[in-house]
């Protein structure tokens, strides 16, 4: 499916759609990489959650050796000195509110849609949801970090000041520093949200235990409705 830019794949639930999780994979991968959460998180139909699950554009990525792959943006090194693709992020983020609109248009309340992601796409899901001009439902941020922190101050939406983070970190992640996502988790503190901060013996992947969690997480910010 395509909304405005971003080609989807979507899981629809046995009901109708009460309320939405938009994820973004991580980088070199693709929208069908998190397909498998969805029976794993057994949900059982209340929230009767679509998932929603983009596929990043194609571009080069420097990190990679400037190969062509799906990223959400370019990167040039994992470290809070490098520089960022600014406007690469922005694009990206673009793309992911117009499908958060789209959600919208089809009948779905602004505070019924988490936005969430892994590595890459957990940036994205930060980056996005936390500029969000309608108060969203919550942020799953999985083994990530917030890109152009500096930022914030001045673009941080009051509509989300106070949405719900979760957030988990690998304690042997290889690929994105722990302390990148420590750093993030602390900033969002400072500023007052509440973030659930978790950190599991795993690397740079999801365990068992963090699906476990991240369901009761789930049910907690998108409460069952009842059904006439």
């Amino acid at each position: 499916m395509s909304g405005r830019g971003l080609e989807t794949v979507e899981v629809e639930p046995g009901t109708a759609a009460d309320a939405v999780v938009l994820l973004m994979h991580g980088l070199g991968a693709d929208g069908h990489d998190f397909e498998s959460l969805v029976p794993e998180l057994r949900l059982d139909g209340s929230p009767s959650v679509r998932w929603v699950f983009p596929h990043a554009p194609v571009r080069p990525v420097t990190i990679n050796g400037g190969h062509l792959m799906r990223a959400w943006y370019d990167i040039a090194a994992l470290d809070r000195r490098a520089a960022e693709d600014e406007a690469g992020i922005r694009a990206s983020a673009e793309g992911v509110a117009a499908l958060v609109r789209r959600e919208r248009e089809r009948g779905i309340a602004a505070d019924r849609i988490v936005l969430a992601g892994f590595s890459q796409g957990g940036a994205m899901a930060l980056f996005t949801a936390l500029r969000s001009p309608e108060r969203l439902a919550g942020v799953m941020a999985l083994s990530c970090y917030l890109p152009l922190a500096a930022t914030l101050p001045a673009e941080a939406h009051p509509a989300n000041a106070a949405v719900p983070v979760f957030m988990a970190h690998g304690t042997f992640d290889p690929i994105v520093p722990a302390a990148l996502g420590e750093g993030s988790r602390d900033l969002l503190r400072s500023r007052g949200h509440d973030v659930d901060w978790r950190t599991y013996p795993m690397p740079h992947s999801v365990c068992a235990q963090e699906v476990s969690d991240l369901r009761e997480w789930l049910r907690r910010v998108l409460p069952g409705r009842a059904r006439s």
